[in-house]
């Protein structure tokens, strides 16, 4: 609990066994709940999570995107934090985000990497990877954010509500950051934090994903207007009809 707000953490994992381990031994006490939705895991990651104290939620279509949103489902809480299972976002930057969220009244932020606790530095590939995904949202969205591919945000829950975002891929954290920078009722700013080493084998295909978030930009451009005038926004779930959604989707994996 933060200023009366309730928190939840939710983070997306596919076989991060040992990073969501990490990660879950360095939550903060004012976190309220922790929600690790299991990704089609094939290793420990969904019994491990249980065993530290979050609440797993089965998604077994496979997806970046698609595992946030049965997430945001299922979080309780007024203000969510993201952030991955493999330890590259650090747990103990949640109390000065919610700080700044809370005491300068603002709807979403989202986490800047700025410099490697361990002085490693990151590929160059991913770099210029980064910097070429960064340039084109802001050359077409006119919105200064120098780490577009962020996967930590914070922001108050009724901004899924207004925002609506669709992605199933890795494109939804530029959908999320387009939308809520663009959107002329909420207040978002782009804080730097540490991050740290990885835990495990990456997930990520560089040119693969890379290429598809650089196209997404495109088509997002292209339909943004559309979307914003449609104002087609589909309502989450109460907690306790996604509670019973995940206990369904749990009980068809156990018995298939």
């Amino acid at each position: 609990m933060y200023r009366s707000n309730r928190i939840s953490v939710v983070i997306p994992c596919h076989n991060e066994e040992e990073g969501i381990r990490a990660v879950l031994a360095q939550m903060p006490a004012m976190v309220d709940e922790v929600v690790v939705v299991d990704n089609a895991s094939t290793d420990r990651t969904a019994a491990v999570a249980r065993e530290l104290g979050a609440r797993v939620v089965y998604e077994g279509r496979k997806g970046y995107g698609r595992a946030y949103k049965t997430g945001f489902a299922s979080a309780r809480g007024d203000i969510i934090v993201t952030m991955d299972g493999d330890g590259t976002y650090p747990p103990d930057s949640i109390p000065l985000l919610l700080y700044v969220l809370v005491e300068e009244k603002l709807d979403f932020i989202t986490a800047r990497r700025w410099y490697s606790r361990s002085g490693q530095a990151k590929s160059p590939i991913r770099l210029l990877g980064n910097a070429i995904l960064s340039g084109a949202m802001m050359c077409l969205f006119f919105k200064f954010i120098i780490d577009s591919q962020s996967g930590m945000w914070v922001f108050r829950r009724d901004v899924l509500r207004k925002i609506g975002p669709r992605s199933d891929s890795m494109a939804l954290s530029e959908e999320l950051k387009i939308l809520a920078f663009t959107h002329r009722g909420l207040r978002c700013l782009e804080m730097p934090i540490y991050y740290g080493e990885r835990i495990g084998t990456s997930k990520l295909n560089i040119w693969r994903d890379g290429f598809g978030n650089l196209f997404f930009l495109v088509r997002m451009r292209l339909v943004l207007g559309r979307r914003r005038r449609a104002a087609v926004v589909m309502p989450l779930p109460r907690p306790d009809e996604a509670a019973g959604d995940a206990t369904v989707r749990a009980s068809a994996q156990h018995t298939s």
